[in-house]
């Protein structure tokens, strides 16, 4: 496993001055419950808008607004966390990566808040970061896929393509061929982190996700197959497409849609 990619509360306090710590999190709760101390708060709305670029990005110069203002230097190590499981802190962070911050650089907090707060100091100071005048670049290599790629891979024997929401929604429509992965079941209910290596790679592979298989992630909004994305990577997939139109694009272009009656 990338140990880098989710990294433990432990991890964190050991580089808590050499690292920027985004929290997703409602300003209420970051103000009123409080923070990972240093942290700067952007929250899921401000970075998420049917008004931007494909799918639910903001659009480069939202971000670049967004992070300027947050601190954040365009080589930067961001750690960002959120108190649902990751799943919110895990958009931002595949956000990120989409405008082009070295993926290397960006790091989950395993556990979410709560594995800070049950071991760490927290606190409602809120800081005042110098701004940064960050800019959007090319990534060297973008995960995206678009409508006709994925049209395209559900028919390939080569391409396994994984729905990542519940099993009811499932159950309701998915594209044809699509496995199903709930999320949710990659992370530990107890710790609110990942479950262990072992137990990660057993459920994918019982899905057909291995390592050397192409695969193809979607959910409806690119949420939760942005948690999925950044498991994968940390378990050293390479070969990852990321649909960021998911299925609210598909059934918008007409996609094909199957359900398990007529599967």
């Amino acid at each position: 496993m990338n140990e880098n990619v989710v990294v433990a509360a432990e991890w964190l306090a050991d580089r808590l001055d050499e690292v920027r710590v985004i929290d997703v999190r409602d300003a209420w709760e970051f103000d009123g419950i409080g923070h990972v101390p240093g942290a700067v708060n952007v929250p899921f709305e401000k970075f998420r808008s049917e008004a931007g670029d494909e799918g639910m990005l903001p659009g480069a110069a939202a971000w670049e607004s967004l992070l300027s203002a947050a601190g954040v230097g365009p080589d930067d190590d961001i750690v960002a966390y959120d108190d649902t499981h990751g799943v919110f802190a895990a958009r931002f962070l595949v956000t990120a990566e989409l405008y082009g911050h070295p993926p290397d650089r960006l790091h989950l907090l395993d556990g979410d808040y709560s594995a800070w707060n049950q071991e760490y100091e927290t606190t409602t100071d809120v800081p005042s970061p110098s701004e940064t005048d960050y800019e959007v670049r090319e990534p060297d290599h973008s995960p995206l896929v678009d409508y006709e790629t994925v049209l395209s891979a559900i028919d390939d024997p080569e391409v396994t393509v994984v729905d990542t929401r519940e099993a009811r929604e499932f159950a309701e429509g998915h594209l044809p061929g699509a496995v199903h992965l709930d999320w949710r079941d990659l992370v530990d209910d107890d710790t609110r982190g990942l479950k262990s290596e072992a137990d990660l790679e057993a459920l994918l592979s019982d899905v057909g996700v291995t390592p050397d298989t192409r695969v193809i992630l979607y959910c409806n909004t690119a949420r939760r197959i942005s948690h999925t994305y950044v498991v994968l990577r940390s378990l050293g997939y390479e070969d990852v497409g990321f649909y960021e139109g998911s299925l609210t694009e598909w059934t918008e272009r007409g996609g094909p849609i199957e359900t398990e009656e007529s599967g």
